[in-house]
C-alpha cells in the first residue's frame, strides 16, 4: 500500500480518537490519484461499519478518470446554477457572495470535486428503510481510515443529484433502483487547505 501517513518515526500510530479530531473536510488537493491498494483499503474499512439486519447495502463507484470526473462536475454545476436562484444557501459557501459563486460555477476550470484525484460514491442498493443510514456509517468509516492515512476527504453531496441519474447509474453499471447517497473525494491534501473550523459544544437536552 501506498504510505501517505504523516507519522513522525518513532511515534504510535494515530489512535481512533486522535483521527476523530483530527479528521476534517478537505477542499484542496494536489490532484494526485492514490493507488488501487490504497482505494481498496478504504473500501474494506467502510464496510465494517454497522448495518441494519446484516444487509450490508452498499455499492461503491470509484472514479478517477479526469474526463468523467469534468463530466460529473460539469453537470453539477449546471444544476446548482439552475438552482442557485431560489435556493442560493443550499450550495453556496457560508460567506461566499452570490455573485463571486456565479462566476465560479460559469468557470471552466472549477471543480467540485475541488481538483481531487478520486471520487468515491457510495450508493445504496435500493430505498430500504436502512440504506442509507447504514451507507452513511460505512462513509463515516471510509473517511476516518482516509485520516489515519494521511489522505483528506470531502462529502460532496451536492453530486448526488447527478450521479444518481438514470445515465450515470447505466454508465456505472448500477441496478436502476440504486440511490447515490454519499459522494466522496479523496486525495492528498494541499498544503494550503483550510484549516478545521472549530466545533461547538454537545447539545445535551437530558441526562437522567
Amino acid at each position: 500500500m501506498q504510505e501517505h501517513t504523516r507519522e513522525t518515526p518513532g511515534r504510535p500510530p494515530p489512535s481512533a480518537l486522535d483521527v476523530i479530531f483530527t479528521r476534517r473536510s478537505v477542499r484542496l488537493y494536489t490532484g494526485q490519484k492514490i493507488d488501487a491498494e490504497t482505494v481498496r483499503a478504504l473500501l474494506d474499512a467502510a464496510v465494517q461499519a454497522p448495518t441494519a439486519m446484516h444487509a450490508e447495502p452498499w455499492l461503491f463507484v470509484v472514479v478517477q478518470d479526469e474526463t468523467v470526473l469534468k463530466r460529473y462536475s460539469d453537470r453539477t454545476k449546471a444544476s446548482w446554477l439552475s438552482e442557485v436562484t431560489d435556493h442560493v444557501e443550499l450550495h453556496r459557501p457560508r460567506g461566499e457572495d452570490e455573485k463571486r459563486f456565479r462566476d465560479r460555477l460559469r468557470d471552466p476550470a472549477y471543480s467540485v470535486f475541488y481538483n481531487a484525484g478520486t471520487l468515491i460514491v457510495i450508493y445504496g442498493r435500493a430505498k430500504t428503510p436502512f440504506a442509507v443510514a447504514d451507507c452513511w456509517l460505512a462513509a463515516q468509516n471510509l473517511m476516518l481510515a482516509a485520516c489515519a492515512l494521511g489522505l483528506g476527504t470531502c462529502v460532496i453531496g451536492s453530486a448526488a443529484a447527478a450521479l444518481d441519474s438514470a445515465e450515470a447509474k447505466a454508465e456505472f453499471g448500477l441496478p436502476a433502483d440504486a440511490v447515490a447517497v454519499a459522494p466522496i473525494v479523496v486525495g492528498i491534501p494541499d498544503r494550503n487547505a483550510i484549516e478545521p473550523s472549530e466545533r461547538l459544544a454537545p447539545h445535551v437536552v437530558c441526562w437522567t
